[in-house]
């Protein structure tokens, strides 16, 4: 008897991008279901479980405020908890995107203005190769994993989105005993940062071929430094291998990053690679406090290092002032801190920064 196909759900109002996804999905031998509203997605997701949901944010042609597609992935989360979920949209600001990655457990986002198939075939056989949470609770119980945390210790994260410079830094990286995660865009980045713990990132500044929600065009190429940000404060060090060259703009991105590393294309020297990470990984320090931080708990802090209001920060992040409140108490306690300013003084330059400011 054969066994049934694993089947896929596509939610988009557009007919069009319907067909196109089903096609791929297709190709994949995924057996494919349809929806074109919420109504349609939950009656999908109580009829048949699936593997893997693609979700377009707005479910209202050309309504750039719509958001029904994170009631889908709301539903799916309650529904079907073994379906990983793409968002896949034109209308989303950047936070918006993290959002769907945090609150409601998005595997990845992408841009539909930037889309490319062979991306997405990519992304879908990385969700096919996932053990549902079942199976991975099962084995958990049968059996222990010791080992866990030092693959977490020792692994790295590569965002290039050039194939050549992504095998070049992988290879090395590896040699020298990383487990290397590899990915050409913002969003398949963040969403690894989101789902993964590493102890090394190594970035290209301009991702040309991003699919970044970044909705100022003149931006698009500096989607790599989107995720600096992020990676100070979850106390990751980070290596920019780039080809930016200009003098003031890799000053700005040492002062206002604290990056590890800053290595030049043009003058990229395989050896002179493998030292800068041997010494970034045995001499970057701990940010305890930093790292005993939640993920909310760090985008608040780094909502409010950006002066953001209470009122903001819960705009931001779609939740309410009070919830805003509760966080930062719990930041405040974590950092042993009283004030906002001592707060987005460690967030903006640590600990150097925060001894500077209150002995002064």
């Amino acid at each position: 008897m054969t066994p049934p196909k694993i089947r896929a759900l596509v939610v988009d109002d557009d007919s069009s991008w319907r067909q196109i996804l089903s096609e791929i999905l297709s190709d994949s031998d995924l057996e494919v279901d349809v929806a074109g509203s919420v109504d349609e997605a939950v009656q999908a997701l109580k009829d048949q479980p699936h593997r893997v949901a693609v979700v377009d944010l707005s479910l209202t042609p050309n309504d750039h405020n719509n958001y029904d597609g994170l009631r889908v992935l709301d539903a799916v989360r309650r529904l079907d908890p073994n379906c990983q979920t793409i968002l896949l949209t034109g209308f989303a600001t950047v936070e918006l995107a993290v959002t769907a990655l945090t609150d409601y457990g998005a595997f990845t986002f992408l841009r539909k203005e930037s889309f490319h198939r062979s991306q997405f075939r990519d992304t879908v056989s990385r969700i096919l190769a996932i053990a549902p949470q079942s199976s991975i609770a099962a084995s958990r119980i049968e059996k222990p994993q010791p080992t866990l945390q030092k693959e977490f210790t020792d692994r790295v994260l590569v965002v290039e989105d050039d194939a050549g410079w992504r095998n070049i830094l992988e290879e090395l990286l590896a040699d020298v005993g990383f487990h290397v995660r590899v990915c050409a865009s913002f969003g398949d980045a963040l969403g690894y940062l989101r789902r993964e713990k590493f102890s090394l990132a190594v970035i290209d500044l301009s991702l040309k071929g991003s699919t970044s929600y970044s909705m100022d065009a003149s931006n698009s190429e500096l989607d790599g430094s989107q995720l600096l940000s992020n990676n100070y404060l979850e106390g990751i060090p980070t290596i920019i291998v780039s080809g930016v060259s200009n003098p003031e703009e890799i000053e700005r991105i040492y002062a206002e990053h604290s990056i590890s590393a800053f290595i030049e294309k043009r003058a990229f020297d395989r050896e002179t690679f493998r030292r800068i990470v041997a010494e970034v990984r045995v001499s970057h320090p701990t940010f305890s406090k930093l790292s005993a931080l939640t993920e909310r708990e760090r985008e608040v802090l780094n909502l409010l290092a950006r002066g953001l209001t209470n009122k903001e920060i819960a705009e931001k992040l779609f939740i309410t002032t009070n919830t805003v409140k509760r966080h930062l108490k719990a930041v405040f306690e974590k950092l042993e801190v009283h004030t906002r300013s001592a707060a987005t003084a460690i967030a903006k330059g640590g600990f150097e920064s925060y001894t500077s400011s209150i002995t002064n």
